[in-house]
């Protein structure tokens, strides 16, 4: 029995020592600025990408993912708690008494005992009024005391609310932690322990979602994430967990009745608002309110912030031009978050994100401002094996180094940066250019005769022959080449027929043939297509040149032309049910004052001995000894002698 009265002592004493509240502490503000640099909540897929799998699996494990509801977070605010508390309950009485105690019971010995003190001779009679006046002019609180040897005792104090800093300062720290433990799903962290609660992590819809993975309507706290389309209504928002998410059931239906958002001139997002009607069986009609960021609207302890805005099924009339062969184009229509079939293709089209703003840098390294270059649409393409590549297409062309390009990106997977193929614009600023140039290209009659009239311009009467057979073949082979490939064909025929001393030639030779073939071939679709040719078709011809030999790496055989779209905006809101978010307010104004009162109030001390003999022994005492003190003492010291002599 003694050894265990004498461990919990052990225990006790250690929970209210400084260092381990300081322990503490340090832990709290390491796991705080862990939370502060790394982005909490996030979909488990973005921290596989930022740290890799073998990382993302040990972080996940101790938790930093989450860190203000980590399980090791929580305990951490528990033993603060029961340190501070422990404080508090043993130095509070102490302080209190300290604090209402005038002490009146000091001899002549032990007020010389003092660093400071002063003995003076009375030389008349002293006016005990007078010095009281004084000591209450300076703020000082007084008490006399006549001992029965005639002596007079007079105490005066100030300053002496700084000891209660202390037990604010403490308080706060103590309510600061219950407000976070309130607030750190501890009911789901034990159900979820105990097995009557489970995260979902299958992509499902609300309604499907089993009752195991549904928070009640009467959750203590809960901080949950709702996305509403215009015209649409919800009862139920995500709380995001781990990988997965939890249903939380609310006591009443928000209904987004209109999303508005303004711009800055660049296109940036400057402010946006949403209108809501809150619904509920308690109420004798609607709630009409709007929302925007920092402008929330708080009804039954829950509270609806603006946090951000996404696509809500914006409606888009696409045409699917065909880029590796001499096919018709086609038009789609299709809606973000939908998908379509291509059966004949074998591919589905699956749209993920509508965006009419899109602020570039298009000059890096230069001052240019960044510009808007206008709508954009991301989605993926899957074939029929399952395997999907993402795009992002822009509807309009924008200018590139003083000339225009429609421009795609494709990348394999979300963690490479996208691969842009981008088709040059013609003088009308349409894409149709390339494509008469593409059909130049793909068309194996107007190659053959290309090949014939420069092989009739290059060779002399005299050499007809088999030498022009043979240039004319060479011309056709090269087109026809590139025409299947791109660079990459006429690079590939290089390293396998040209030795390695004439490769460089070779290419420069090739690449004039292609150049001068390229604008023939343009010149005679032109003609048939009643376009006219002009100096500016030249840049053109480069640029297509460039961009067809792309296309064989785009990873489509269609290029993705948004021609028109009904955009359709949803708002993200954040719903959150926080009982502790006002003790955490009331603990930081108990820590503010107390910190106040423990820095800038003074504690000082003062006694008075007026001894029947004539001599008066005066003591200055604080719990602080500074500048400030030494100057005090010299200055109550000094007017008490004058009036005393």
């Amino acid at each position: 029995m003694k050894s265990i009265t004498f461990n919990l002592r052990k225990v006790n004493q250690l929970l209210i020592s400084m260092s381990f509240a300081v322990c503490m502490l340090v832990f709290l503000g390491i796991a705080s600025i862990i939370g502060t640099i790394l982005k909490q909540n996030e979909p488990y897929e973005n921290y596989i990408i930022k740290f890799g799998q073998f990382w993302f699996g040990y972080f996940e494990k101790i938790g930093l993912y989450d860190v203000y509801h980590s399980v090791w977070f929580l305990i951490i605010l528990l033993f603060l708690v029961i340190s501070t508390t422990l404080c508090i309950t043993k130095n509070t009485p102490t302080m209190l008494k300290d604090f209402l105690l005038f002490k009146d019971t000091l001899e002549e010995k032990s007020l010389k005992a003092f660093t400071h003190h002063l003995t003076l001779q009375n030389k008349r009679k002293i006016n005990l009024s007078r010095i009281i006046q004084y000591l209450k002019h300076e703020k000082y609180k007084t008490k006399e005391k006549l001992k029965e040897s005639g002596d007079i005792l007079i105490v005066a104090k100030k300053g002496n609310y700084q000891r209660l800093g202390y037990i604010l300062t403490h308080l706060g720290v103590v309510v600061i932690c219950l407000g976070g433990l309130l607030d750190g799903n501890l009911v789901f962290k034990a159900q979820e322990m105990l097995g009557y609660k489970k995260i979902e992590t299958l992509d499902i819809p609300a309604s499907k979602v089993s009752e195991v993975s549904r928070l009640h309507i009467n959750n203590a706290s809960f901080r949950a994430n709702m996305t509403l389309a215009e015209g649409a209504s919800d009862n139920v928002a995500f709380v995001r967990m781990k990988d997965g998410y939890l249903v939380q059931e609310l006591p009443f239906k928000v209904a987004l009745t209109d999303f508005r958002i303004l711009h800055y001139s660049t296109g940036m997002p400057k402010s946006f608002e949403s209108d809501l009607v809150i619904s509920d069986t308690d109420l004798s009609q609607d709630i009409k309110t709007t929302i925007s960021v920092n402008h929330p609207f708080t009804y039954k302890g829950i509270t609806i912030y603006q946090s951000d805005f996404q696509d809500g099924g914006t409606k888009l009339n696409i045409e699917l031009i065909s880029l590796l062969a001499s096919k018709a184009s086609q038009k789609i229509e299709g809606k973000i978050f939908e998908k379509v079939k291509l059966d004949k293709d074998q591919l589905t089209y699956e749209f993920n994100d509508f965006r009419k703003f899109n602020i570039l840098h298009l000059k890096e390294g230069q001052k240019e401002k960044p510009r808007n270059v206008g709508p954009s649409v991301t989605y993926k393409i899957r074939n029929n094996s399952g395997q999907a590549r993402e795009f992002i297409s822009y509807q309009y062309a924008m200018p590139i180094d003083d000339r225009s390009f429609f421009v795609s990106g494709m990348r394999e997977t979300p963690q490479e940066e996208f691969r842009y193929l981008k088709i040059p614009a013609d003088n009308q600023g349409s894409i149709e250019g390339f494509m008469v140039f593409k059909s130049a290209l793909q068309n194996k009659a107007l190659i053959e005769t290309i090949s014939k009239d420069m092989a009739n311009q290059s060779i002399d009467h005299d050499q007809e022959g088999v030498m022009k057979e043979s240039f004319e073949n060479s011309i056709n082979k090269l087109m026809t080449l590139f025409a299947q490939g791109g660079f990459s064909n006429i690079a590939e025929s290089i390293d396998k027929n040209i030795p390695a001393s004439d490769k460089e030639k070779a290419i420069q030779t090739y690449l004039k043939i292609i150049d001068i073939a390229s604008v023939e071939l343009y010149k005679k679709q032109l003609k048939v297509s009643n376009i006219k040719f002009d100096q500016s078709s030249v840049m053109f011809i480069q640029d297509a040149l460039n961009a067809y030999s792309d296309m064989f790496f785009y990873g489509s055989p269609y290029f993705f032309e948004l021609t028109d779209y009904e955009q359709k905006e949803a708002s993200g809101l954040q719903i959150t049910k926080s009982p502790g978010q006002f003790w955490v307010y009331l603990g930081s104004l108990s820590l503010v004052l107390g910190i106040f009162s423990m820095i800038y109030l003074h504690e000082r001390k003062l006694w008075l001995l007026i001894k029947s003999s004539g001599r008066v022994i005066l003591a200055f005492s604080s719990n602080r000894k500074n500048l400030d003190f030494e100057r005090e003492y010299k200055k109550v010291s000094g007017e008490i002698s004058k009036i005393i002599q």
